[in-house]
């Protein structure tokens, strides 16, 4: 029998451990602060991300409160500001024609490129090792018995940059790689399923001098086929940023158009340059992963499950779930066993779950043109009552961090 290949170093070569505390695969918002609470702690953590940062990726660009008061927890209160954020104050909500202007609370704005550098640079300077440009993919489970014993220390994920390969071993795996990762290769109990109703993510950037949203302004264009959102961010860009029905992407050929026409339906003026500009699609948006947490194995942020984030949540999801699954983390590298495996399924149907809950009967609540039609007409006739729901919505309740 010939011998196993040799596994090579990273290319270019990197000083790189191969044995670590935590092995975070990700460095979006949910695996860079994981990253960065752990090393603050100081666990030795090693943060890959296939990805080269910084980079643009498709949302919505707002943070709530709850997002905002995740990012204070871990002692990062002025990242958003320090990298050029600016306050959103209001929404105009479109809807058959008819456009109402709402009163937010404390969000703020701030592109995806800006603030998934930032967390990625905080999460490096508490001492986590980053890795770009790197693929990572979970290594084949340890011998069953020792497993579930609780006898086996570490798992293995293999890290791929181009040709070169290389193995490395953590006493715990934290995947937050998106909603589309493929990372479980060696966990084929963890499943991810899709809403068969579930639309696709589009978006794209426009220049400063288009027209749209004045600063501190989301636009939110509520149509029969999907919704879209407008709103700038630091520089005058607007940051566009979409859920279809897929028969609405096809009918309207493409990402623009289908923009365009759920803006013009709405009531609002469709701004020049969507056809000319770089859209992204993302995979289908509403999915489900199942179960949460194998042995020394957490998912997290939308690697544990995703649904359209029409309230704007979608930041405040991942950033709350590596608050949540923090102690559980620190808990396992003492000691792992099962209770750590249900005790992050509870928290985080609690933290995450729960939340994502009402955006996915809000979501359902859209698809219906009568419904629609009456919260429109009662955000118009009743601005105030509209402003008081969002904000009881958007309240923030963070997890304990010691528990």
């Amino acid at each position: 029998m010939p011998p196993a290949p040799e596994l090579l170093p990273l290319s270019p070569p990197l000083p790189i451990a191969s044995d670590w505390d935590v092995v975070v695969v990700g460095a979006g918002l949910a695996g860079a602060l994981a990253a960065h609470g752990l090393a603050r702690r100081g666990v030795r953590v090693l943060l890959v991300e296939q990805r080269v940062f910084p980079r643009w990726k498709v949302c919505g660009a707002c943070l709530s409160p709850q997002a905002l008061a995740a990012l204070e927890a871990a002692d990062l209160a002025g990242l958003v500001s320090g990298q050029g954020g600016t306050a959103l104050g209001s929404l105009e909500l479109g809807v058959a024609g008819l456009v109402s202007p709402i009163a937010l609370g404390s969000g703020q704005v701030l592109s995806r490129a800006r603030l998934d550098q930032a967390l990625v640079d905080a999460a490096e300077a508490a001492g986590a090792t980053v890795l770009t440009g790197t693929r990572a993919v979970l290594g084949a489970q340890a011998e069953l018995g020792a497993a579930t014993a609780g006898l086996v220390p570490h798992r293995q994920v293999v890290l791929q940059n181009g040709a070169a390969r290389r193995m490395v071993s953590a006493k715990v795996v934290l995947i937050a790689a998106g909603l589309s990762h493929r990372c479980l290769d060696g966990e084929a109990e963890i499943t991810s399923s899709i809403d068969p109703l579930s639309r696709v993510g589009a978006g794209c950037v426009l220049p400063g001098d288009a027209a749209g949203p004045p600063p501190g302004v989301l636009q939110m264009a509520v149509g029969w086929g999907g919704y879209a959102g407008l709103v700038r961010v630091e520089g005058g860009q607007i940051n566009v940023a979409c859920a279809f029905d897929p028969p609405m992407l096809r009918s309207s050929g493409g990402a623009a158009g289908a923009c365009q026409a759920i803006l013009t339906e709405a009531g609002f003026a469709a701004p020049s340059g969507l056809e000319a500009a770089a859209w992204q699609l993302t995979a289908a948006l509403s999915r489900r992963s199942s179960p949460l947490s194998a042995h020394r194995l957490l998912l997290l942020g939308d690697a544990a499950g995703y649904v359209e984030p029409f309230t704007g949540e979608g930041m405040g999801w991942a950033l709350t779930s590596s608050l949540a699954a923090l102690p559980l983390v620190l808990r396992g590298l003492e000691h792992w066993d099962g209770a750590i495996e249900a005790d992050w399924r509870r928290r985080h149907h609690r933290w995450v779950s729960q939340r994502q809950g009402f955006c996915r009967a809000l979501a359902l609540i859209l698809r219906n043109p009568r419904a629609t039609w009456g919260l429109s007409r009662l955000a118009a006739t009743f601005p105030s009552i509209t402003s008081s729901m969002i904000g009881f919505v958007q309240r923030p309740s963070l997890p304990c961090l010691t528990d």
